[in-house]
C-alpha cells in the first residue's frame, strides 16, 4: 500500500496494483481499475516514485524470506495424500461424495 493525501489533507492508503491510469491536468487524479477516481495533492512523478518504492520494498522482503526446499510432487502438507493412512473413515457422513446428475435440457 502507498499513502497519499487528498485535497482536504486527509491521508489514505491505496493498493498501487489497482491503479489503471494517472492524470495530472491540473490536479493529479488516480483512475482505478474499477473506475473509482481519487484526486491527490502529490504530483504524478511523486506517485510513480512511491509505486516504485513500494514494489522495490516487496521484492526486498521476498528476498529475505528463507527458501523452503521443494520436492516435486510433495504437496504442501495441508491435506493427507491419498493412501497415506490419513484418509477419513468410510462411515463419516461429512466426507461422503454426492454423485453429479446430468443437466436438465
Amino acid at each position: 500500500m502507498i499513502v497519499l493525501t487528498r485535497l482536504n489533507d486527509a491521508q489514505f492508503a491505496i493498493n498501487p496494483d489497482l491503479i489503471e491510469r494517472i492524470h495530472s491536468n491540473p490536479d493529479t487524479t488516480l483512475v482505478m481499475v474499477d473506475g473509482a477516481k481519487f484526486i491527490v495533492t502529490e504530483s504524478m512523478d511523486e506517485v510513480i516514485a512511491l509505486i516504485a518504492q513500494f514494489r522495490a520494498r516487496v521484492i526486498s522482503m521476498a528476498r529475505d524470506v528463507p527458501a523452503v526446499p521443494f520436492r516435486h510432487g510433495a504437496g504442501l502438507g495441508l491435506v493427507p495424500a491419498a493412501g497415506s493412512g490419513g484418509k477419513p473413515a468410510e462411515n463419516d457422513s461429512s466426507t461422503k461424495t454426492v454423485p453429479l446428475r446430468p443437466r436438465n435440457k
